[in-house]
């Protein structure tokens, strides 16, 4: 069997690390046997037939925008050739704001993380709903950004975790909710993977998200 080809573009907003990121991504990937290309610019999603060679696409891209010409390869990609897209935190789905489609296709946005960086809570493995991805992890504790999205209903929640967390005050406490923080779903043809977590690279670096990501990647990929 061939090896896959996966593509990291990143960029963005420096906060979240996003070359350490990409590049501790590639590392993954390589030790399945990926081939696997880095790139820093946006211009590499704008060559359709070289974004066409890849079986996995990985945005590393918080903030931002995307140009149409960069954006449309991409789309076509995953929806009408079923390549995987997969990624986490910012750098999937709050890269590029004013793209609704871009939403759309990665499954939820980013809007708030209540009391900020150095929040502690759980991610609950949503065991009522078995998965490649999660077979055999344990809950885990995470001191980060705790994301609130929203989210598309049509996701497949892997994970969650609770909001309102004690102690963090804010407007979303009077509405308690389980809140996706790793689903998969289908654009079109394609896989999409998402994990809510990497605010910064060591959140991820640890044994539980790492191989999440791992996973979520082979699953995207396939």
């Amino acid at each position: 069997m061939s090896a896959k080809n996966a593509l990291i573009v990143w960029g963005g907003w420096d906060g979240h690390e996003p070359e350490k990121v990409a590049y501790f991504f590639r590392d993954i990937l390589v030790a399945e046997g990926f081939h696997v290309t880095v790139s820093n610019t946006l211009d590499s999603f704008a060559d359709e037939p070289f974004v066409l060679s890849h079986n996995l696409l990985i945005p590393v891209y918080t903030m931002s925008t995307i140009t149409n010409e960069q954006f449309e390869p991409v789309r076509k990609a995953v929806a009408e050739h079923g390549i995987g897209i997969a990624g986490c935190h910012g750098g999937m789905c709050d890269a590029f704001r004013a793209n609704t489609e871009w939403q759309f296709m990665t499954g939820s946005q980013w809007v708030a993380h209540p009391g900020n960086d150095g929040v502690r809570y759980m991610v609950n493995i949503n065991r009522s709903n078995p998965h490649e991805i999660t077979d055999g992890l344990p809950d885990f504790e995470v001191v980060s950004e705790q994301y609130y999205l929203h989210v598309d209903p049509g996701v497949n929640t892997l994970a969650t975790c609770d909001f309102p967390t004690p102690g963090v005050d804010g407007p979303h406490t009077a509405n308690p909710c389980k809140m996706p923080q790793v689903y998969t779903k289908m654009y079109g043809k394609g896989r999409v993977f998402y994990n809510a977590l990497g605010h910064h690279c060591d959140v991820l670096e640890a044994e539980v998200p790492k191989e999440l990501m791992r996973r979520g990647f082979l699953w995207a990929a396939k």
